[in-house]
C-alpha cells in the first residue's frame, strides 16, 4: 500500500488530514520533537489523538528526532513506554542513542529514522536496517535515480518528503540556528536563519550580485511540490509520502492532503492516464507557496530553486494595478483569477514594499459585487497607495480556506467508515442489533427488554431504520439494514437506542484490538546500554589533532607539534586531492613520527561511494591510523576494515549513542560541537573510545548541495557552472554586518562557516583535567601562516599547562583576534 503521511502540530490539524484522506500522521509530544514551537500534544492528547486515528484506521507516529544528553535518557524512557502502551504505531528518531535506548525499553515499538540521521546512500539505509530501523526517511537532497537504486536494493520501508519547506542545508547536518542565535534544530529549537537576507561581498566588501539581479534572501529555497511527478515516485518503490509542515496551520494540511489522496488514487486506478487538475494546482499555491521546485530530484536545480525574493507566502498572482486612485483611496486592478469579499489581496509595489489589503468591498462597472470573476476590472479600497501595473497576488483564498476549515471545525465527521446492520427480533427474545464493517471488524448488542406481543403498534423495519441510522456523532455510517422481524412485537425506542450505541462501541472495541500491545515488563533499567564511569588520569595530556585538505598544511601542522593529522574529505577550494596527495601527506607524518587519519567526505551519494570504494585500495596501502567517517552510510562501508574513527556530523550527544558507535567499529570518536563543557566533561569519565572535541577554528554550519555562487555568478547552466568559486573569496554578511565565509568543496557543494572562528586557547588545561583524549583544530580554511602559528600555541599549552606564560601572565587574550567565539562550551544549546 501506499502511504499518504500528514503533519499534525495541532488537535485541529489532526482532523483535517484524518478527515481529508491520509493514511498516517505524524506528531509530536511536548517533550523531544524537532518542531518545538508547534503547539504538539501532551500526554492525554497524545492517548486521545491515537484513538481517534486508530478507530478510523490511520497510523500515528511521533517525532522522538532530537539529539538527548544523558540528564534527559531517565524522561526519555518514561517518555517511550507511554508511547508504546497508548498504541503509538512508530516513533520517528534522529539520535542513535534514542534507538539504542528504545531497542531495549520498548523493543516491539518500531523504529523510523528521521531525515535528520542524513541517510542519504544505500549503505547508510544498510547501516539502519542493521540496527533494527523499519523505515528510512532518505536525505531531500537525492535524486530520483538515487531513491529508485535505494528501494531496489533494500528491504526497509523509504519515505520521502513530496510538499512542504525544503531546508538549504543538509538536515541533520545544520549548525547554523545553533552557533548564531543558540537554538539548535537538533533539538527541535531552529531559529530559521535560512529565511533571513543575507548579501553576498567579496574581498574588497562589495555586494558581488550586484549585477546579477538577485533579491536579499539568498538561503532561502521555494517549496517542495511533486504532484505532477508522483508517479514517478511511487513506481521508484518509494513506501511513505510525507508532507511538511506541523507548523502550518489545520487549512494547510486540509488543502494538501487533499490534493495529494485524490491524485494517488488517481494514480492508482488509471496509471497510464495521470492527470493533476488544474484547481488542485492552484489550490495548492493559494495555500501557501514561495513558489515551488521539484528540488534536486532531476539534478541541481541552481537558482531556479530559490525563492531568493521572498521567504515567506508569496499567494497566487491574480492581476496588475491600472489605476490608482488617491481621492478616494481605490485601486482598479485587471483580474487574472477570481476575487472576492473576504479574501486578502497583497500589492507588490515597486517601491516602498508590499501593501496587504483584506478585500471589505468591491465594485465591477460601477456595481458592488461579492465576487468578481477572472479578465473583469474590479475596484477596491486599498489602506496605502500603489502603482499603475503593480502586480497584485492573493496571499488568502477565504471560499478556500471556509472549505478547508470544514474538515475540521463541523460536529460530525464526513469521512464516515459505512456499516452493514443486521437486526433480528422475536416475541420472547431480546432485539439484537449487529453491526459490521467494511473490514469485516463486527459489534453487537441485545436490548435488555424482552420483545412482547405488540397490543397497538407493532415494529416496522421503517421504525428501526430511524433509529439505526442515528449515528451522527459516531464514525460510522448506515450502508444497508438487514431487518428480521418475527411476529407483530414491541420493543421500546429506548431500548433499540441503547441497544444501538453499545453495538457501536463493541465495534469500535474491535477495530482498536488490533493495535492492542503487551504488556510492558516492571524494570525500567537501562544501565545495562550505559558506558560505565572510569577513573580520569589528572595527569592527562591530549593528543593535538589538526585537520587540513591541503599537503603544504600538512606540512605546516606536522613541523608546529601536531601529533595526528586528518587530511581529505571535503576540500575547500573545490579542487580534489589525487591520490599523489595522499601519499605525500602521509609519507611526510611518518617520516616524522607522526599519525595521520585519512578522512572521508561527509556527504556522499551513490556515485561519489562508487568513487570511494574504487579509493580503499590506495588507503589500504598507505596504512593509516584510521579513516575517518563523518556519516553512518561510510562507517557502514568502512565497519570491517582499519580502525575507524567517528567525526562530528555523526552528531553524537550522549553516552548511550558513544558507546553504541564505539562498539560498531570506532576506534575513537568526535563529539557534537553543540555539547556545553559539563556535559564533555560528563561524557569524557565515561568508559568509551578515545574522544575528541573541536578547540578551534572556522566550524562549518550549513553544507548544501545548493551552491550560491555558481547559482549566482557561475552563469545561466547551474549544469556548466564558471566556477566562480575559483575567482576569489566570498562571504555572506548578514543584518548585524556579521560575515559568514562560503567556501565550495570538490563536489560544488557549498559551505557556510562560522562569522567567528572557534578558540578555546585560555581554556587547554580544563580540556586537559576533564581527560579529553584529542583536542582537534579545524584547520581547512586557515591559511598555512595561521595553521603553523596556532597548532604551535596549542603544543605549547598542552606541554606545559597551566605553567605556559600566556596563562600564568593572563595575556592568552593577546594571541587571539576580537572575533572568536567560545562556541557551545559556556553556553550549551536550548
Amino acid at each position: 500500500m501506499i502511504e499518504l503521511l500528514a503533519p499534525v502540530g495541532s488537535k485541529e490539524a489532526l482532523i483535517a488530514a484524518v478527515e481529508s484522506g491520509t493514511n498516517a500522521v505524524y506528531l509530536g509530544g511536548k517533550m523531544f520533537g524537532a518542531r518545538h514551537y508547534a503547539p504538539n500534544f501532551t500526554d492525554e492528547e497524545l492517548t486521545e489523538a491515537v484513538r481517534f486515528a486508530h478507530l478510523r484506521g490511520v497510523a500515528v507516529l511521533v517525532t522522538v528526532n532530537t539529539l538527548l544528553d544523558d540528564s534527559e535518557l531517565p524522561l526519555l524512557v518514561d517518555y517511550l513506554r507511554h508511547l508504546y502502551e497508548i498504541g503509538v504505531d512508530a516513533i520517528i528518531v534522529q539520535d542513535l542513542g534514542v534507538a539504542v535506548v528504545a531497542k531495549k525499553v520498548v523493543p516491539n515499538l518500531p523504529l523510523h529514522a528521521s531525515t535528520q540521521m542524513t541517510a542519504h546512500n544505500l549503505a547508510g539505509v544498510d547501516f539502519l536496517a542493521a540496527m533494527g530501523f523499519k523505515r528510512v526517511v532518505l536525505a531531500r537532497e537525492l535524486s530520483l535515480a538515487d531513491i529508485e537504486y535505494i528501494c531496489k536494493h533494500t528491504t526497509v520501508e523509504i519515505e520521502t518528503f513530496i510538499h512542504g519547506a525544503l531546508c538549504i542545508s543538509y538536515s541533520g547536518q545544520c549548525l547554523m540556528s545553533s552557533l548564531i542565535g543558540g537554538r539548535s534544530g537538533n533539538r527541535g529549537r531552529c531559529a530559521q536563519p535560512c529565511r533571513l537576507p543575507y548579501t553576498l561581498v567579496d574581498a574588497a566588501g562589495n555586494d558581488a550580485l550586484q549585477q546579477a539581479d538577485a533579491g536579499a534572501y539568498l538561503l532561502s529555497p521555494k517549496d517542495f511540490n511533486t504532484i505532477e511527478v508522483l508517479p514517478q515516485l511511487i513506481e521508484a518503490g518509494v513506501t511513505s509520502f510525507k508532507i511538511e509542515g506541523r507548523m502550518k496551520r489545520p487549512e494547510y494540511v486540509a488543502v494538501v492532503v487533499d490534493a495529494y489522496r485524490r491524485s494517488i488514487d488517481s494514480y492508482q486506478a488509471r496509471q497510464s492516464d495521470y492527470t493533476v487538475s488544474e484547481q488542485d494546482k492552484k489550490d495548492l499555491a493559494q495555500i501557501f507557496n514561495r513558489d515551488f521546485t521539484t528540488a534536486h530530484l532531476y539534478g541541481k536545480n541552481g537558482r531556479a530553486m530559490m525563492s531568493d525574493r521572498r521567504p515567506n507566502n508569496r499567494g497566487v498572482r491574480v492581476g496588475r494595478v491600472l489605476e490608482y486612485k488617491p481621492a478616494n483611496k481605490t485601486a482598479v486592478i485587471k483580474l487574472d483569477e477570481s476575487l472576492a469579499i473576504g479574501d486578502i489581496v497583497e500589492f507588490w509595489v515597486k517601491v516602498g514594499g508590499r501593501v496587504n489589503v483584506t478585500i471589505t468591498a468591491m465594485t465591477v462597472g460601477g456595481k458592488a459585487v461579492t465576487e468578481a470573476k477572472a479578465h473583469t476590472a474590479v475596484t477596491i479600497p486599498v489602506s496605502s497607495p500603489v502603482r499603475d501595473n503593480d502586480r497584485v497576488f492573493k496571499v488568502f483564498d477565504a471560499a478556500l480556506m471556509e472549505r478547508a476549515r470544514a474538515c475540521f471545525n463541523r460536529a460530525d465527521a464526513f469521512r464516515r467508515i459505512p456499516v452493514d446492520a443486521a437486526v433480528t427480533v422475536a416475541e420472547g427474545s431480546p432485539l439484537v442489533i449487529t453491526l459490521q464493517d467494511s473490514e469485516g471488524f463486527t459489534g453487537q448488542a441485545a436490548t435488555a427488554f424482552v420483545a412482547e406481543k405488540a397490543l397497538k403498534r407493532p415494529l416496522t423495519p421503517d421504525t428501526v431504520m430511524k433509529q439505526i441510522e442515528r449515528l451522527g456523532t459516531t464514525v460510522f455510517s448506515l450502508r444497508q439494514l438487514d431487518c428480521q422481524i418475527q411476529g407483530e412485537v414491541m420493543v421500546p425506542v429506548s431500548e433499540i437506542n441503547d441497544a444501538r450505541r453499545r453495538a457501536v462501541e463493541a465495534l469500535e472495541t474491535a477495530r482498536l484490538a488490533r493495535f492492542y500491545r503487551q504488556p510492558l515488563p516492571q524494570d525500567k533499567s537501562i544501565v545495562s546500554i550505559q558506558p560505565q564511569a572510569r577513573t580520569v588520569n589528572p595527569e592527562n595530556r591530549p593528543e593535538l589533532v589538526v585537520n587540513v585538505d591541503a599537503v603544504d598544511k600538512v606540512r605546516a601542522a606536522v613541523d608546529n607539534g601536531a601529533d595526528i593529522v586528518m587530511f581529505g574529505g571535503e576540500c575547500f577550494g573545490n579542487r580534489p586531492l589525487a591520490a599523489e596527495d595522499y601519499h605525500a601527506a602521509a609519507a611526510y607524518c611518518h617520516s616524522h613520527g607522526r599519525k595521520i587519519i585519512l578522512n572521508t567526505p561527509r556527504l556522499l551519494n551513490q556515485r561519489q561511494m562508487q568513487e570511494l570504494q574504487a579509493r580503499i585500495a590506495l588507503f589500504n596501502e598507505i596504512n593509516p591510523m584510521a579513516i575517518g567517517v563523518g556519516n553512518i552510510g561510510t562507517l557502514h562501508l568502512f565497519r570491517d576494515r582499519i580502525p575507524l574513527h567517528g567525526d562530528y556530523p555523526l552528531n553524537i550527544y550522549n553516552s548511550v549513542a558513544a558507546g553504541y558507535v564505539s562498539n560498531t567499529g570506532l576506534a575513537s570518536l568526535t563529539l557534537s560541537p553543540e555539547l556545553n563543557f559539563a556535559q564533555i566533561e560528563e561524557l569524557a569519565a565515561k568508559k568509551l573510545a578515545p574522544i575528541e572535541c573541536l578547540v578551534h577554528g572556522y566550524l562549518t554550519l550549513m553544507i548544501s548541495d545548493y551552491c550560491l555562487l555558481g547559482s549566482f555568478l557561475g552563469g545561466s547552466d547551474i549544469q556548466k557552472c564558471g566556477k566562480a568559486c575559483l575567482r576569489g573569496q566570498f562571504w555572506l554578511k548578514d543584518r548585524m554586518n556579521e560575515l559568514f565565509p562560503v567556501a565550495t568543496d570538490q563536489f560544488c557543494r557549498m559551505h557556510i562557516l562560522n562569522a567567528k572562528e572557534l578558540s578555546m586557547l585560555p581554556h587547554v588545561p580544563r580540556l586537559m583535567r576533564a581527560g579529553i583524549s584529542r583536542l582537534r583544530f579545524e584547520a581547512k580554511y586557515s591559511p598555512v601562516q595561521e595553521v603553523a602559528r596556532v597548532t604551535r600555541l596549542y603544543r605549547e599549552l598542552i606541554d606545559q599547562g597551566e605553567r605556559h606564560p600566556l596563562l600564568v601572565q593572563d595575556k592568552i587574550t593577546a594571541a587571539e583576534h576580537e572575533n572568536i567565539t567560545r562556541g557551545h562550551y559556556f553556553r550549551g544549546v536550548l
